[in-house]
């Protein structure tokens, strides 16, 4: 029987390719805007989630490290050097004093708010090129060779 499911076609690769160019596209704009006021893309990264996180989230350090897929460690760099420039501000937990929440100052949701209207409007001009490539990407293979069928191996000491 012939594998078509694991076969992949030339039309595959230049759509995941160009995938990966729509989505680097996007992340160079937010990494270039996040820079033009003075962040890290990462910390840029850090405040939109804590802002966009789901409201039955606690916005802990541990639930923002899970939502970057970073370290816990480096989640702790992050808030610190935001909370040092006045972006970010710890609280400690009512019922859990050991917990620590984190939330935005009003300058620090004034500079999200900036950049995420900056987001939204990239997104607006180039977001129909990122979603026809994801589309591409997604639809099934279509002309890709078949693998040849497996020959029955032989057992050892087996006459052919």
């Amino acid at each position: 029987m012939v594998d078509v499911e694991n076969t992949l076609a030339l039309s595959d690769y230049q759509a995941l390719a160009e995938l990966r160019y729509q989505i680097r596209r996007f992340l160079h704009f937010s990494e270039q805007a996040a820079r033009k006021v003075s962040l890290e893309p990462q910390q840029h990264q850090l405040m939109l989630a804590l802002k966009g996180l789901p409201a039955e989230m606690r916005p802990t350090i541990g639930k923002l490290a899970e939502r970057m897929q970073i370290q816990h460690h480096s989640t702790v760099e992050l808030v610190n050097r935001l909370s040092a420039v006045g972006l970010v501000r710890r609280s400690r937990a009512g019922e859990d004093r050991r917990q620590v929440l984190l939330a935005l100052t009003p300058k620090g949701e004034k500079l999200l708010r900036e950049l995420s209207m900056g987001h939204k409007a990239e997104l607006r001009t180039q977001g129909p090129a990122l979603v026809s490539a994801l589309e591409r990407a997604m639809r099934p293979t279509k002309g890709a060779q078949p693998s040849p069928p497996k020959t029955p191996s032989r057992r050892f000491g087996e006459a052919g």
